[in-house]
């Protein structure tokens, strides 16, 4: 599917990076290594954007205008937000840190309805990796309903370390795991980080081990598994609970 927020040929492309326009992935031809091109890719870099070298027809099949010259990037329908600043939130709010870490949210629907549980379970931030995952695209945004306006979302380079920072700033994490503790008899008070995996393959095996706790939730049906915003909303409202209790 074609993102609203996407910008196709090289003048455009450029421009957009210099503007300082926050650009999640840039897809570029394979073997075009000409000065504009290589203009393009020194502005990704220096942003430390992801930049996908790919073959002509994939271009041609992502394009929307039909003249992406060798190069097409995908901009975040929204600017992202600063982990100190969800932090700083909290403690002006007088409440204990409650954070969302997501690790390989792929599906942009996945997303944009967890950053809407996020706001109405009251959590100050989601933090999102930059690898391996959907941004904040035209679709996330519409999907969140709104949520995007106030409940900010983080893009880190690792996960697991911004976990450790912020271990090392009184919090801890609990992440969802069909094998955990059933959820009702885990403690989820105080700072507390709820780590989600993405579709299908879960939260990653560093990071599970990273957790200070795994929680299970507890499910009698026929299948094995909950999608992965409907995981998160179900823990998120039970920490809610034992927050207010």
């Amino acid at each position: 599917m074609i993102e609203e927020f996407t910008i196709e040929g090289r003048n455009a492309v450029l421009e957009a990076f210099r503007a300082g326009k926050t650009i999640d992935k840039l897809y570029v031809q394979k073997a075009v290594q000409d000065g504009p091109i290589q203009s393009i890719i020194r502005e990704a870099k220096k942003v430390d954007t992801i930049i996908n070298y790919v073959e002509r027809e994939r271009l041609d099949q992502m394009s929307e205008a039909g003249h992406h010259q060798g190069v097409i990037a995908h901009a975040a329908a929204y600017e992202y937000g600063e982990v100190a600043d969800m932090l700083k939130a909290a403690e002006e709010k007088g409440e204990a840190p409650f954070l969302f870490l997501l690790d390989g949210i792929e599906d942009p629907h996945n997303l944009g309805a967890i950053i809407r549980t996020a706001n109405l379970a009251g959590a100050h931030g989601v933090i999102i990796p930059k690898r391996r995952a959907v941004g904040l695209t035209a679709t996330v945004a519409k999907t969140s309903a709104g949520a995007l306006n106030y409940t900010p979302v983080a893009k880190v380079t690792n996960l697991t370390a911004t976990m450790e920072e912020l271990k090392g700033k009184g919090m801890w994490f609990v992440c969802a795991d069909m094998e955990g503790e059933v959820m009702y008899r885990t403690n989820l008070k105080g700072p507390i980080g709820l780590v989600i995996g993405g579709e299908g393959s879960g939260v990653s095996r560093l990071l599970k081990e990273k957790c200070d706790m795994v929680a299970s939730i507890p499910m009698k049906g026929n299948i094995d598994s909950l999608n992965a915003s409907v995981a998160a909303g179900v823990l998120a409202y039970e920490i809610v609970r034992q927050r207010l209790g």
